[in-house]
């Protein structure tokens, strides 16, 4: 069997057995890619099955040293995700393709300090569920589709792929949704009033016909929206607003977990809120809120 074989096969597991995001798929399979062809050039071979159970931990940190080097050299960050998703392919190859690796393990990735999130003030997140209603150059329901989708994110703490994975069958929504988040977890979030208006209106203006098994969402032609509409949506409105380019549609969940904890809610809630399997990961949360805690201490001290 080639690599390119084995490669093919382990994305199709991705795919369908672990039902990893399209995202994922295309960061892994790219990685992958990426991987097999410089230990191509590096033995200057073919490489099968057999060559990648026979690969050291010194052609790995080849690898790794090749991806820093280069017009484009990648971060500390994405090597570690590059190491990552090798990592993954090696364990697939040896459960399900009998070719174990065991030098993958004498591997360490770059150490990568863990930024704390940027989320956006309550007032300017306020303002960007608000502008798409004032621009002119939108139909109505595509506006109200743009602030349903908004609402969504900052409401409920959704990731983009799981508020545009809702269905038609799922609104108008009840007190509470079920969540098919990372790695098929599934958790429970509340639906807050506004979210459910913003919703009915979108769906009382929506101008196509939805069979209960469509997505809830649609784009301007019909089809299912896209991320990317998203993610364009909030690049006009932070332009419009004046806002940094951090303001993006993550930061609006990283919004709802921040002011959810600046007015006191404990880090478990948010933990299961936002479906993070480890509390390590909440945690950076804190950070915000303590940095923003300083920050008024010194605008409002006498002495600051």
């Amino acid at each position: 069997m080639t690599a390119q074989e084995a490669l093919a096969l382990w994305l199709e597991h991705l795919a369908h057995e672990r039902r990893s995001s399209p995202r994922t798929l295309e960061a892994y399979g790219f990685a992958a890619r990426r991987y097999i062809a410089f230990l191509e050039q590096h033995r200057g071979e073919a490489i099968t099955l057999a060559v990648l159970g026979e690969i050291t931990a010194g052609e790995v940190r080849a690898w790794l040293a090749h991806l820093r080097q280069g017009d484009r050299p990648l971060s500390p960050r994405s090597l570690s995700q590059a190491l990552s998703a090798i990592r993954t392919f090696h364990r697939f190859l040896d459960r399900r393709l009998d070719a174990p690796n065991a030098a993958i393990a004498l591997v360490r990735g770059p150490r990568v300090k863990p930024g704390a999130p940027r989320p956006v003030s309550e007032d300017q997140a306020r303002g960007m569920l608000a502008e798409p209603g004032l621009d002119p150059d939108r139909e109505d329901w595509e506006a109200a589709r743009d602030e349903a989708v908004l609402t969504l994110l900052y409401g409920c703490g959704l990731r983009i792929s799981e508020a545009l994975s809702l269905r038609r069958s799922d609104a108008p929504f009840p007190d509470s949704l079920r969540i098919l988040g990372k790695g098929s977890k599934t958790r429970i979030v509340p639906v807050l009033p506004a979210v459910r208006d913003a919703t009915a209106a979108y769906l009382a203006e929506v101008p196509f016909t939805l069979a209960p098994e469509e997505p809830l969402f649609r784009a301007k032609r019909g089809g299912p929206l896209s991320p990317r509409h998203v993610q364009a949506t909030v690049q006009n409105l932070r332009s419009r607003l004046g806002m940094p380019a951090s303001a993006t549609p993550h930061a609006l969940r990283h919004s709802f977990a921040t002011h959810l904890l600046g007015a006191g809610a404990d880090l478990r809630s948010i933990q299961e809120l936002l479906g993070h399997a480890s509390l390590s990961t909440t945690q950076r949360y804190t950070q915000v809120d303590a940095a923003a805690l300083l920050s008024a201490y010194s605008k409002a001290h006498p002495h600051a």
